[in-house]
This record gives structure tokens, sequence and C-alpha cells, in this order.
């Protein structure tokens, strides 16, 4: 498959219209069409269930037939108004666009035929001047016509022989009509003052119109469970929540967004895998990951065990799900701190040899050695004692160090971010040792007179510069995939951060100085 990175713009201006309220623009990833990073894992049991969802989001749609028969396409589009030129049909896979099939536009008329099915789910038609594109979608019934006018290509559309394009463009020009009376609403809002009565009847009509809305699609889904328009559509609606109130009478957001965030799949029938040829998948992880839930590890690893329980019986969805997660908070490729405990988590529950199907055996065992070697040094664990030797061979530990806060430093000398932070904490520590803050530096890949070598340059003014040539010392103790790699160590030697630069480590010592009460 050939991938387009060059019209990402214009497409995300469609997507909200075809992918339901929640839905967000979405970006193309250059690549062979058939990427998935190959992870693996051994077994372990995930503590997070999947509450029940209330009666009122039980699915309208029904997952197609597995068995069914796909038509070889044959598809007309007549747009009044067209000029010749080559057009394109865009296929969608996740967050990735691949060509489907291409045509000449002759006389208006495009005719895309071929003498093998396409793959079920939504397609962009790009017209010749690769700015321009019609929505279709596309499912078993591979035979159907389409006209238009160039200049007005929605409200103009008729449709016939496919009932899930009849339900887009119905659906589209309803939308589109209702658009303006939210604008004006929305306007009126912005320049009211909040609890007016003015403002709550502003309230009261947008509530309406929001309602008609609502009614309207179920009344479609209702009548039409069986299309892929309603599988499609109905997976991108937002969960419909009255408010929570404190007993006080105030909002209760948190309880709110706990019970949005338990309903946002709801709509979504993870038994109709051509959903994944839609924008509305790759829209709805990304909202729930990125936006809705908080972004440190904890929330993240419940967010996701959520999330990727419930489709441990379909193997796109779960390939899908556990690969996005572990390759958005690949460490080093992350701000967050500590997306090491995201990643430990995913490939000890996810990517095990039981469920990993993508993966070979070989891969699996990699992986989950890298799992292990990380989660030794997690935030919140207990540091692991080293005992390695200084320059002059003595035996220094890190458990013999008397000072309140230790920082566990990473380095090689040859380390062009290393030449930048170790000055930088050589002045940290002339600051902060009379403080309560000593230093292990652990120095990594390197031979023993660049090592010592590198001490005489920086002046490291701190005793406990050690080296194993061996390793040993410091397998699976404190990970590091670049170097430099700082971890600091409270009072209790439990780390408190890891990840930082220089400039970040007064500031986690005084939040943990606060809390303790030492200053």
């Amino acid at each position: 498959m050939r991938y387009y990175t060059f019209f990402t713009l214009f497409l995300a201006l469609f997507i909200f219209s075809c992918g339901g309220e929640n839905a967000q623009g979405t970006s193309t990833t250059a690549s062979t069409g058939n990427e998935t990073p190959n992870l693996g894992g051994t077994p372990m049991t995930t503590s997070v269930k999947t509450p029940s969802v209330p009666t009122s989001y039980k699915l309208k749609s029904i997952a197609p037939d597995p068995n069914r028969k796909l038509e070889n396409p044959n598809i007309e589009v007549t747009i009044e108004g067209l000029a010749g030129g080559k057009c394109s049909l865009i296929g969608v896979y996740t967050d990735q666009f691949y060509k489907v099939d291409s045509a000449m536009a002759t006389g208006g008329k495009i005719v895309f035929k071929n003498s093998k099915p396409y793959t079920p789910g939504f397609m962009y038609l790009m017209l010749p001047d690769q700015r321009t594109t019609i929505q279709m979608l596309v499912d078993a019934d591979q035979t159907f016509t389409m006209k238009t006018k160039m200049n007005d290509l929605i409200n103009s559309m008729q449709v016939e022989g496919s009932i899930d394009n009849q339900l887009l463009y119905q659906t589209l020009k309803y939308e589109a009509a209702q658009q303006p009376k939210f604008d004006r609403i929305a306007n009126l809002l912005r320049a009211t003052q909040s609890g007016t009565p003015e403002y709550e009847q502003l309230k009261e009509e947008q509530n309406k119109l929001s309602k008609e809305r609502h009614d309207y699609l179920e009344k479609v889904f209702t009548e039409n469970p069986n299309t892929l328009f309603t599988s499609f559509k109905e997976a991108g609606q937002n969960p419909v929540l009255e408010p929570v109130y404190n007993k006080d009478g105030s909002l209760n957001n948190d309880a709110f967004m706990y019970q949005y965030k338990r309903l946002f799949w709801a709509n979504v029938n993870f038994d109709d895998d051509r959903l994944l040829y839609t924008p509305v998948i790759s829209n709805k992880l990304k909202r729930y990951i990125n936006e809705l839930t908080a972004q440190n590890p904890d929330s993240i690893k419940s967010s996701a065990s959520f999330l990727v329980d419930q489709v441990l019986d379909n193997k796109n969805y779960l390939l899908y799900f556990a690969n996005w997660i572990v390759k958005n908070y690949e460490p080093t490729k992350t701000t967050l701190m500590d997306s090491e405990a995201v990643y430990v988590h995913m490939v000890q529950n996810y990517f095990t040899y039981d469920r990993a199907f993508w993966s070979d055996s070989t891969e699996i065992y990699a992986l989950q050695l890298r799992a292990y070697e990380m989660s030794r040094s997690l935030v919140g664990q207990k540091g692991v004692n080293v005992t390695a030797a200084d320059p002059n061979g003595k035996m220094r530990s890190i458990y013999d160090i008397k000072d309140n806060y230790i920082i566990v430093y990473m380095w090689n000398p040859d380390c062009e971010h290393c030449a930048e932070q170790t000055p930088q904490l050589v002045n940290f520590y002339k600051q902060w040792k009379p403080k309560g803050v000593e230093v292990y530096a652990i120095v990594v890949n390197t031979e023993d007179k660049e090592w010592k070598d590198a001490i005489k340059h920086y002046k490291m003014p701190w005793e406990n510069n050690v080296h194993d040539p061996t390793n040993k010392s410091i397998y699976a103790t404190y990970f590091v995939d670049n170097t430099p790699e700082i971890y600091v160590l409270d009072p209790d030697r439990t780390i408190i951060a890891k990840n930082l630069k220089v400039d970040q480590i007064q500031t986690m010592i005084e939040r943990d100085m606060k809390k303790r009460g030492l200053m």
C-alpha cells in the first residue's frame, strides 16, 4: 500500500461531520501499510474489570456476518461541473491513509471497477485538484451510483443502490442545516453572563437542539441496525450524561468525568472490524488516552487496561490498541516521567506468548527481558542498591550513603548530552551537598582510562564515581536507554523522580522536602 501525506489538513476538516461529535482530526504516517511493532511478554493477569453498561447505552448496530460475500466494485460517481483528470479512491486504516484505486474523470463521470472487492470501510474520493474530496462508505454491496454538483457537493448529492451512502448524506445534510443554529447560540453564550436568565434560556435552547440531533440519530440507528453507517456513526457519539452534583449543590466534575470515561467506548461495536477502516476508532483512542486520561503512569495504565481488556477476544482491536499505546509512550520518545512504567505494564499484560499473536517467541522473549530490566527502577519503588569500584578500587555502595537525597547519575564520557549536563550537575552538587544531597555516578559503556580522564576533566567533586566493566553490579538496577539518565532517591531510598535534566532536580527534591516538613 502507498500512503499519502499531502492531504492531512483538508481531510481533517471532514472528520467531524463523518465521525461523530467527538471525532478529531487525523494525521498520516508514511508507511509500508502493514507496520506494527513486534512486542511480546510472559502472561500476567490484569486487575481492571469492565464495568456494566447502562441499558440506555446498549448498541443499536449489528456486526456484519463474517462469511458474507463482498461484491466486485462498480461505483459510478457523476459530478456536474467537474473537469477531466485523474481521481483517486483513498481508504482509511486507523490513522493512516492508503490508495485503494484510481480512475479518470470523463465528462464529469468517474467509474471505479475492480476484479477484487474493496475492503469495507470509510473512503474519500479525491478529485483531480487533489484538494476536494467526496466521502463515501463501502460495504459488501459495492455497486452503486452517486450524483452531485461541483459547487454543492453535499446538498446536491443523490445516491442510488447504497443505503449506507444514502444515510451518510441524509445525515450530513441534516447536520449542515443544524450547525448555524448551534453556532448562533454558542456566540450568544460567549457574550452573555453566566447564571443570568438570558444565559439559562440560551443553554435550554442549546440542550433542545442537542436532543433533537440525538433523537434524529437514534431513530436512524434503530431503523437501520445492519448498516455500516449506523455502526460508524454510533461509534462516534459522545456519552450523554446528566451533571453530577455534590451534597452542597456544587458540580462534582471528577465524578462526571469518571462516568464519562467509563461510557466513552459504550457506543463502539468491537465485533465490527470495519470500524478500524474508518477514522472513528483512531480519533476516539487519541482523545481517550491523550485528553481524557491524566498524563501520569498510574492513570494511563488504568485507562489502557480498561480499554484493552474489552477486546482481548478480538485480535484486530487488540493488536491496534496495545501497539498504539506502547508506541505512544515508548521510552525516550515521550516527555512523560517514567514512561517505562506504562511500557512494563503493557508488555507484561498484553505482549505475552498467549496474546501477542503478531510476534514470534524470540521477539516476545526480548521484549519481556527489556520490560524486566525496566521494572526494577520505576518511580515509587525502592532504589536497588549498587556496589561497584571507584577509581582507586574501593567498593562503594549506594546504601552506604547517609545523606537524605541521592542522585544516581548514569553517564558516558563520549556522550554529547553528558558533556552538557555533567558540568551543570557539578555546580548543582556544590550548592546542594550542604543541604543533604549526594551523587552516585555510574559510568557505562566505556574503558577505564576514558572514565578516569573524564572524572578529572569535569572535576567531579563527589567520591562516589564507580565503574563495573562487567555490568554485573548494575544489570537490571537503574534502567538507562540514553545517557545521561538521572534518578532521585529520597531519605527512604524510594525513587521519587527519573528521566530528568539537571535543572529539574531541585524542583523534585524541594517538592519532597515540603511533604516531609524539611523546609
